[in-house]
């Protein structure tokens, strides 16, 4: 068995071993530091149960095929998987390390979270769910230690993909039954089940039972007549009927009456009111009659900058103003919910949930701001997606139209195009302050 010490070397002194993690059913983590760059990474790789196991080599075989699709998989929501290495015969994923506080220990430590905060973090891990089914994996394993709060951040990150597989819809299909009790559907206590997104979808549920109560819920193996599930209402007041009837449907014990995917879920806790990304490219819906299909096909080549202008453009013609190329706070406030959700989805699907009103919306609401606007919550948020550098706001030139820009960077032009200090850095910067506070009312009194 190999089991790595701090302070040893591996990978022909690339790395330095810094300490143990943890482990798990499969795999064990450590954190280790690049020699080079001093910077932390986390490196797994198979534990010492599957070490001694008869079909180790298999098992080897596996894990490496499912840590090259993780790598292949980009999303902000989810841990980056960046290469595989080999160390004394053992594959090894080499990944992110994610500087934070998983939420079992956040709320051990804080208490039950907010209804609005718990809900912040579920719909960051939803859309993170949605983008790993559509690559074909289920995850399998969504629980409130697998979900890291990253430090000084309303942002979460899920981790641990060691029970992750790969998935047809309306396949019966075998997997293990390694699961954890509470968070796992009863498909899990099975050796051949009714896998699907549906499976996710028990474990999203239950792991927001637990935000808001502090409590893990009864596993599903043991729920019958007698032993019920609890509604997590009746154990904090604070819940909505919104929210504590949705985490029941979702933890429903028949995989069939679930809702079927991570985004009807998302629906019936009121984060979700527009259509799914694989739906949209058919479904491009405007109230006014707009063409998107421009849009479309410069976000899906990652025309960052030309899909920003257009989204300008379409904005402008959506409230007839395309020829005097300025908006009113009236053109705004009454600007058609239909359209702003399809621009806003389009982005969305497009940059893998990095870019869009909505990403926008939520790092703003993060930081405490509602619709009672507050010029600290704007500066913080001009730093937090790149508006702001060394404490100076930047013309629209500046910004920074690649994927590499930090979440809720784009789109931007909206807010920009029609400023002086957009233009040239002159007057003041007001103009950029409210067209966004009025656009972020737009969009929340939308449910976008």
């Amino acid at each position: 068995m190999k089991l790595w010490q701090p302070h040893q070397n591996i990978d022909n002194g690339r790395f330095i071993i810094h300490k143990l993690l943890g482990s798990g059913g499969f795999g064990v983590t450590y954190s280790v530091r690049e020699k080079a760059t001093s910077k932390l990474f986390v490196i797994k790789t198979l534990n010492h149960l599957q070490q001694h196991k008869q079909n180790f080599k298999q098992l080897q075989v596996k894990f490496v095929n499912e840590a090259l699709k993780l790598a292949r998989c980009s999303h902000p929501h989810i841990v980056k998987v960046y290469e595989v290495i080999q160390e004394e015969g053992l594959w090894c994923m080499v990944m992110e390390y994610v500087d934070g506080i998983d939420l079992a220990n956040y709320i051990e430590i804080n208490g039950v979270l907010s209804e609005q905060e718990a809900l912040l973090y579920i719909d960051q891990i939803g859309q993170a769910l949605e983008y790993i089914h559509h690559q074909g994996f289920l995850h399998r394993d969504i629980k409130p230690s697998n979900i890291i709060l990253r430090r000084g951040k309303s942002e979460v990150v899920l981790i641990d993909f060691g029970l992750a597989r790969e998935y047809t819809n309306g396949q019966i299909k075998s997997m293990t039954n390694e699961r954890t009790d509470g968070y796992a559907p009863i498909e899990q206590y099975q050796r051949k089940g009714n896998f699907g997104a549906h499976t996710d979808v028990y474990g999203l549920a239950a792991t927001l039972y637990t935000l808001l109560t502090k409590k893990i819920p009864i596993p599903a193996e043991y729920r019958n007549h007698i032993n019920i599930l609890e509604p997590p209402k009746k154990l904090n007041s604070q819940i909505s009927e919104i929210v504590n009837d949705a985490i029941l449907k979702g933890m429903t014990l028949e995989p069939e009456n679930r809702p079927q995917t991570i985004f009807e879920l998302r629906e019936l806790l009121g984060l979700a009111s527009i259509l799914p990304a694989e739906e949209l490219d058919d479904k491009l819906i405007s109230a006014v009659g707009i063409d998107y299909r421009r849009l479309r096909d410069l976000l899906a080549v990652g025309r960052w900058r030309e899909a920003d202008v257009e989204t300008t453009q379409l904005i402008l013609t959506v409230v007839g103003r395309q020829n005097e190329g300025w908006l009113t706070d009236k053109d705004i406030f009454n600007f058609p919910c239909r359209d702003i959700r399809t621009i806003n989805q389009l982005w969305l699907k497009y940059s893998y949930g990095k870019f869009g009103f909505s990403v926008q919306r939520r790092i703003y609401q993060s930081m405490r701001g509602s619709r009672n606007f507050h010029r600290d919550y704007w500066h913080n948020f001009g730093d937090q997606v790149g508006w702001r550098n060394d404490k100076k706001w930047m013309y629209y030139e500046d910004l920074n139209f690649d994927s590499s820009a930090p979440d809720g960077h784009l789109p931007s032009g909206i807010y920009w195009f029609d400023s002086w200090w957009g233009r040239y850095g002159w007057f003041l910067i007001d103009g950029v302050e409210r067209r966004f506070y009025n656009l972020m009312s737009r969009v929340m009194k939308c449910n976008i």
